[in-house]
């Protein structure tokens, strides 16, 4: 709006210029304006182009999906994007649906169809019902599918291409900052208004003295009209457009640097609010661990072992009917695969925990293959979070059925009667043979392992697909511990994290010996905190769980609502700033709940990742504290952005405005007050939004949701540096033609560009001093920002030939070397001015 009150004042400009001196002599302010707006365009263009561009590499980042597929007989790994009719895809519970296509095989199928119909109760799928659409997802099951079509023609393509994507929301801090604009706009309103009134009266008062008030003449119109240029510009300069710009970038430019650092920012909102985090509730299992798992203790028929990669003293001691019943429930009980990849290769795919069970079997001779032929399958209950097993039923080739499940070890152990003993019996489970197996649960826990319990029964010739398996009556085959390393630099994660003011809690599935061995080994477990599981915490009142919240650090054994309802809780009542991490499709309501979701890229279904702010592609704790610095980093650079801006504005609007009411002229004219604006508001953005993070950033506490946004160490720095900035121009408009021996027709001309000159070299070293707010050393790092430097060069090149060049464009006349060295020792001041602002305490 400002830019098109300028371009009409332009406009007329130039049609009273040309008519009262002619062309070209009259066109010169005109043509200076004009100018000055084209350029504040372009960059403003080109910086929002750079911008769209960046969201377009992010969105190309966002869509690689890949998938398990089976072409020519081979099952390998494929982006979505590869897929082609006739290819058979492998789908399981939280998947989304890649193309449209039909069922093949699979058991217990439900489609969650709301994306596509609005229905939100799921559909079963199944060879009566073999209809699968894209776009849709597995809420349970797993199945093979056939596809049918793919691209623009399947029913999720036909709905897009009527579809325009709509824009992303304005951030908190965009709205928060687009308020402080809106005052500083009005601010600046009602200075111009004032500022053109005073002009004005000063010329009409002049002239009623001089007895000429009917007559006006060219050059009285074309004054006129400079004030109402500089009424406009004092606008434009006030209004900072920059902030929306600067907070753009900054996002922008944190979002592109995260790829990089292996983190996909999905809402451009989520960089900010990860810097105010207080709070992350993370997941253990591939996260804080390496999601590499393998099998390193046994206790099978009552006898505990130590397993590594050669068993076959592990398998002296094991009677033959057990070995055979334990493969029997390794390969047939199971969501993975052992495939032969296109190189020949043997490749075992499937979740870590299936992979790591699948090795050990392999590890005891067994053949999958062989296995999965021997018995068929009659039904397949998949793993869920609520039942903790998963269940499979074969029809054995002697004849018979029998159900194999497996799972959390309490919950599979507590639904057993039986076990088989070490020579190979099977005998009723009694107290002695239960403590055993309970201690030796307790034992693996202890030691940080994962804890699975493997058990079989015969079930009568009875029973029906369409029966549940039952949960109860099994025999114990052996119980196996699971070890899952803690990755590499999650300690040191942690401890940056504690030292930077945020809590780090761990909730988890897991046993809760387990979870607090691991939890002790990151540093997340503390002697003060405490670990709690989750049925005894959903049983908890509201007032037990005020005192009960801030001390826990570990919750195992939780379901999806139990850490949905830690999050809640964490929000409204204790007002934290809270980040989740999940993978699975059950951590989907406590990562939409949470003030930034963070799903996990590798591990992670796809409605996890649907939930979530940020997708951490390599499943790294230690890339989630590389995230918070990078927010907190956001909101630091548009803090500093916001000091220097403000600077200009008091001192620009302050000079002109009692230039105006003084002396009856504005020191500044229309086109260096767009330069200015230029200066502080497209390139300083550039400059001063782009400055990376540094480690000193994690070692203060986070703002959290109540922090002023405009701290009193900014109002400190920008009161100081104004006055300052102020001080000068004014002695310089007042002592100036002295200082600097002015005279001659052209001083005044010559005056006014020492004060332009100055100005401007103010502003370049308080966008220096601008780097830190609180440091005296602002100059450390300053090589490691190409952008910031540039920005500086680019601005001291400008100014040298508007100075030197552009004279009756920009109203300036060339100086001479001592009057340079001057205005740039002027602005040079304000930095030892700056450092001894830092040392006032606020």
């Amino acid at each position: 709006m400002t830019l098109m009150i300028l371009g009409v004042c332009a406009f007329v400009s130039l049609v009273v210029g040309i008519a009262m001196e002619g062309w070209p002599k009259g066109a010169h302010e005109g043509l200076g304006i004009v100018a000055s707006i084209l350029l504040v365009v372009f960059v403003t263009a080109t910086s929002d182009y750079r911008q769209s561009l960046q969201f377009k590499d992010l969105d190309k980042e966002k869509k690689k999906i890949t998938i398990q597929v089976t072409r020519n007989s081979c099952r390998q790994k494929m982006s979505i994007y590869d897929l082609l009719p006739g290819d058979i895809v492998h789908l399981n519970i939280g998947d989304q649906v890649p193309a449209d296509g039909l069922f093949v095989s699979g058991f217990s199928v439900l489609i969650d169809e709301s994306s596509l119909t609005g229905e939100s109760e799921p559909v079963t799928v199944n060879a009566e019902n073999p209809f699968m659409l894209s776009g849709t997802k597995l809420q349970d099951g797993s199945c093979k599918m056939m596809v049918a079509t793919v691209g623009m023609r399947t029913q999720w393509g036909k709905l897009m291409a009527t579809l325009s994507e709509g824009g992303d929301d304005e951030t908190p801090l965009q709205v928060k900052l687009n308020g402080v604009a809106t005052i500083i706009g009005k601010v600046g309103l009602f200075f111009a208004v004032v500022t053109f009134a005073v002009l004005v009266q000063g010329l009409i008062v002049s002239k009623y003295q001089e007895g000429t008030i009917r007559s006006w003449s060219g050059d009285e119109a074309l004054q006129m009209l400079e004030f109402f240029a500089v009424a406009v510009t004092i606008v434009v300069v006030a209004v900072p457009e920059g902030l929306p710009l600067a907070v753009t970038l900054s996002l922008a430019f944190a979002m592109k640097k995260m790829m990089n650092d292996k983190a996909l920012v999905r809402h451009l909102a989520a960089c900010e609010t990860m810097g105010s985090a207080t709070c992350i509730c993370s997941d253990k299992t591939g996260t804080l661990t390496t999601n590499h798992m393998t099998v390193v203790k046994s206790c099978i028929c009552m006898g505990v072992q130590e397993v590594g990669t050669d068993n076959k003293a592990c398998l002296s001691e094991i009677p033959e009917s057990a070995v055979k019943l334990l493969l029997q429930s390794i390969f047939t009980n199971t969501g993975g695969e052992i495939v032969i990849n296109k190189d020949g290769k043997r490749e075992i795919l499937g979740t870590p925990t299936e992979t790591a069970l699948l090795e050990f079997g392999l590890s005891l001779g067994g053949d999958f293959q062989a296995e999965r032929q021997a018995a068929k399958l009659v039904k397949v209950e998949p793993f869920n979070s609520t039942k903790k097993r998963m269940g499979v039923v074969l029809e054995l080739p002697e004849g018979g059925l029998r159900a194999h499940t497996k799972g959390a070890s309490e919950i599979v152990l507590a639904g057993c009667d039986k076990v088989i003993n070490s020579s190979g019996k099977i005998v009723p489970l009694d107290e002695e043979a239960i403590s055993h197996l309970n201690a030796t649960i307790n034992q693996f826990a202890n030691e940080a392992l994962r804890t699975l319990c493997l058990a079989y029964m015969e079930l009568e010739n009875g029973f029906s697909p369409d029966n549940t398996i039952p949960a109860s009556g099994y025999t114990c085959i052996g119980i196996v511990g699971i070890k899952d390393p803690v990755r590499p630099g999650v300690k040191e994660s942690v401890a940056t994290c504690r030292s930077a003011g945020i809590t780090v809690r761990m909730v988890t599935g897991d046993n809760i010996n387990t979870a607090k061995a691991i939890a002790r080994e990151c540093g997340i477990l503390t002697d003060d905190g405490m670990a709690i599981e989750g049925p005894d915490f959903r049983e908890k009142s509201q007032e037990e769980m005020l005192t009960l919240i801030p001390k826990i650090q570990v919750m195992a054994r939780s379901s999806p609502m139990d850490k949905h309802t830690l999050v809640k809780q964490l929000r409204t009542t204790f007002d934290e700033v809270v980040a989740v991490t999940g993978d699975g499709t059950n951590d989907a309501p406590a990562l939409h709940e949470a003030d930034i979701g963070l799903a996990m890229g590798i591990a992670g279904t796809e409605v996890a990742k649907e939930s979530a702010d940020v997708i951490i592609l390599d499943d790294n704790f230690s890339t989630i504290v590389t995230v918070a610095k990078w927010g907190r980093s956001v909101y630091i650079n548009i803090q500093k952005f916001v000091q220097f801006q403000l600077t200009v504005n008091i001192v620009a609007l302050i000079v002109n405005f009692s230039s105006a009411c003084v002396t009856g002229s504005a020191p500044l004219t229309a086109v260096q007050l767009l330069w200015v604006n230029m200066i502080m508001d497209t390139l300083g953005a550039l400059a001063l939004a782009t400055e990376p993070p540094t480690d000193e950033l994690m070692k203060r506490s986070p703002v959290g949701k109540k922090g002023n946004f405009i701290s009193n160490v900014m109002w400190r720095n920008i009161l100081g540096q104004s006055f300052y900035q102020f001080m000068v121009i004014w002695y310089l408009q007042a002592k100036g033609e002295e200082m600097f021996d002015l005279d001659g027709p052209d001083s005044n001309l010559r005056l006014n560009t020492l004060i332009f000159n100055s100005f401007v070299f103010c502003q370049v070293f308080n966008e220096i001093s601008s780097r830190n707010m609180e440091k005296i050393n602002v100059f450390k790092g300053i090589l490691n920002n190409s952008v910031f430097v540039l920005v500086l060069s680019c601005t001291a090149v400008f100014q040298i030939i508007i100075i030197e060049f552009l004279g009756t464009f920009a109203s300036t006349t060339p100086l001479t070397s001592s009057q340079w060295l001057s205005c740039v020792f002027i602005g040079f001041l304000g930095m030892p001015i700056a450092a001894v602002l830092k040392m006032i305490p606020v």
